[in-house]
């Protein structure tokens, strides 16, 4: 677990590394959500709209 420290910094400031470990600690916290939701949240945080628009798309309900 990374110390107080190291969670309190900006995120701006931390290596890439530590970005990514931080990144799969907060989806460790969200293992109720569903895949294709994280999937749509990382494309989006990647510029790729279009994809996550689709992706999107098929989470709505159908009623």
């Amino acid at each position: 677990m990374p110390s107080s420290e190291a969670s309190d910094r900006d995120p701006r400031q931390l290596s890439p590394a530590q970005r990514r470990q931080r990144l799969e600690q907060c989806w460790q916290l969200e293992c109720d959500i569903d895949p294709m939701i994280l999937r749509a949240r990382q494309l989006r945080h990647q510029g790729a709209w279009p994809q996550a628009a689709c992706l999107e798309q098929e989470l709505l309900p159908l009623f």
